[in-house]
């Protein structure tokens, strides 16, 4: 559970801000849409791989 302390004469949208960078750094909503369709192992395995390669070609000959 998020606690957020209002101060004294602070404004209810600044409030509401720091409640969702709060809520935005524990993760929660990341984790519910990851969870919402299993993907399989195998499958999460080979999306890892293809996107290494990717960035690897984008970013890997810069060096060069």
């Amino acid at each position: 559970m998020l606690i957020i302390n209002i101060k004294e004469n602070e404004s209810i949208d600044k409030a509401l801000k720091r409640f969702k960078k709060k809520f935005e750094k524990t993760g929660v909503v990341k984790q519910l849409r990851k969870r919402a369709a299993f993907e399989k192992p195998s499958i999460g395995r080979r999306t890892e791989i293809i996107r290494a390669t990717y960035k690897q070609k984008m970013y890997g000959n810069e060096e060069a």
